[in-house]
Parts: structure tokens; C-alpha cells; sequence
């Protein structure tokens, strides 16, 4: 059964109260949704064991230390044999300053985006690192002016 179909408006309320401030208690949780403290933690955890809430994490301001510029890395793939394809993911899951990965459809196989100091940080990681793993055939990058939004928080 779909997960969403077992939210109530309350678990739904609690979501996105969790999603803006996941260092809410779990009264200060039942006060903005009109429910006992008790209520909020079996519901919290009903929501964690269901896989809804994941890690409760806390943001950091990415120019505060040093990570303020955003690079948009498309990667071509020379195979796309699973041999392949494993190796490859699990070197950008290891790979810290690699924030984001997804894999595409379309003319690129990968779309990752990376957090580094700046323009010579990005250029030693592309050159000295991501380029000379023997999956990647190409790359085509493209560096964030701007961030008009950034949030975290999905619609529920």
C-alpha cells in the first residue's frame, strides 16, 4: 500500500512542521498540531519506522565553511554495464564534496552537483579526480551564479 494514503491531515501537519525544524520536541510538536506529546512521539516514530522521516539533520551555510560555490557536473558514462556502473556510484558516494547525484535519461548519464571553495578546488576535483576514474568518458560543468531557492521540504 502506498505510505501516502496512510497520512492523516495530522501526520501530514507533523511532516511539515518536522521538515522547517526537525529539533522540535515532540510538546512543542503537539502544540502546533493540537495533539498530546505522547500522540506527536507514536506518530514521529510510526512515520520513522514506515521510512516517511528520515535523519534529523541539521543545515549548514555552505559560504560559512568554505563550500560556497555550486558546480552542476554532467557525467557520459564510456559503459553502462553494471561492473561498471557500481564502481562508479560508490566512488561518488565516497567522494565528500560530490553533494548530489542522480542518474538521467537522455544525453547524459549522471547530473552531479558539488559543493567546493572555488573555481580552482573545482578544477583539481574534475581534473585530478572525477576524469580519471576509468568509467567516466566525459563531463560538461556548469557553475550556480546564483540560488534563487533552496529548500529541503517536499509538499505533503
Amino acid at each position: 500500500m502506498n505510505v501516502i494514503a496512510q497520512m492523516d491531515a495530522l501526520d501530514r501537519r507533523i511532516v511539515a512542521l518536522l521538515q522547517n525544524d526537525g529539533s522540535l520536541s515532540h510538546a512543542e510538536l503537539g502544540e502546533r498540531v493540537g495533539a498530546s506529546a505522547a500522540s506527536c512521539w507514536r506518530r514521529v516514530r510510526n512515520l520513522e519506522q514506515q521510512g516517511v522521516l528520515r535523519a534529523t539533520v541539521r543545515l549548514v551555510d555552505p559560504d560559512r565553511i568554505g563550500r560556497g560555490v555550486n558546480v552542476f557536473c554532467n557525467v557520459r558514462a564510456k559503459s553502462h554495464a553494471r561492473d561498471v556502473r557500481g564502481p562508479f556510484e560508490d566512488f561518488i558516494r565516497s567522494r565528500p564534496e560530490v553533494i548530489e547525484c542522480f542518474s538521467m535519461s537522455g544525453d547524459w548519464d549522471y547530473l552531479l552537483r558539488i559543493a567546493v571553495a572555488d573555481v580552482a578546488d573545482y578544477e583539481a576535483f574534475l581534473m585530478q579526480t572525477l576524469l580519471e576514474h576509468p568509467a567516466v568518458g566525459s563531463a560538461s560543468s556548469h557553475f550556480a551564479l546564483s540560488m534563487t531557492k533552496y529548500t529541503t521540504s517536499l509538499p505533503v
